[in-house]
């Protein structure tokens, strides 16, 4: 049963998402909130496995809840946004959050979504991170994160972390290292649990603030 927490500040938005996930067996709705402070309490109290973020909330903004959900709680984050790739939702991937989500997407996709979040997968494919990553960031970034991060890698998983922070996805990254996609899930989880990082998203993240992989590289 994958355990989810709805945090939006708009009651009809919490309650269709309601009506959405419930009406699967393999899907519990544990709780709701209505602002960014409830959602922290709530999940620190619910141990929820996903929780669906809204951004723009009163009392506390999604993107501090998100920040305080993943450091406390092993809840995975998925951003609720209005509009594709802006500023707040760069700013949740960079608190933590696994993923965003358009509001207007369908029953079906926000099902499928929650799902894969659920088992460690992000929602955001590479190509879409890598967009909003060099629409938002500058080349400041570059550095932010000490190089000696990557050091706990090896040279092949250090390859291997900046094709996914280029974007490429696991059919991609196969046949550029000709090796198996099996192969290139177990390269991409050893990269993860060294980094310490839940997602590819938050992969993506630390390759471009090591300055492993630069904007504008291809």
């Amino acid at each position: 049963m994958i355990r989810v927490l709805l945090v939006d500040d708009q009651e009809l938005m919490r309650m269709g998402f309601r009506m959405v996930l419930d009406a699967h067996e393999d899907i519990e709705v544990v709780g709701d909130a209505g602002d960014g402070a409830e959602a922290v309490r709530l999940a620190r109290r619910l141990d929820p496995d996903v929780v669906l973020m809204d951004v723009r909330m009163p009392v506390l903004d999604g993107i501090e809840a998100t920040r305080l959900i993943t450091a406390d709680c092993d809840a995975k984050v998925l951003v609720l946004t209005t509009f594709d790739l802006d500023e707040y939702s760069l700013a949740a991937l960079r608190g933590g959050a696994s993923g965003f989500l358009l509001k207007d997407i369908q029953p079906s996709g926000l099902v499928a979504a929650v799902r894969s979040v659920a088992v460690g997968d992000a929602v955001v494919a590479p190509s879409v991170t890598r967009r909003l990553l060099e629409r938002f960031l500058d080349t400041s970034t570059a550095g932010a994160r000490d190089r000696a991060a990557l050091d706990v890698l090896t040279e092949r998983e250090r390859e291997v972390l900046a094709l996914v922070g280029k974007g490429l996805n696991n059919q991609e990254l196969a046949a550029t290292l000709h090796v198996s996609e099996a192969t290139v899930k177990t390269h991409v989880g050893r990269v993860l649990a060294k980094l310490g990082v839940r997602d590819r998203v938050q992969a993506v993240i630390v390759a471009y603030e090591t300055g492993l992989v630069r904007l504008g590289e291809r």
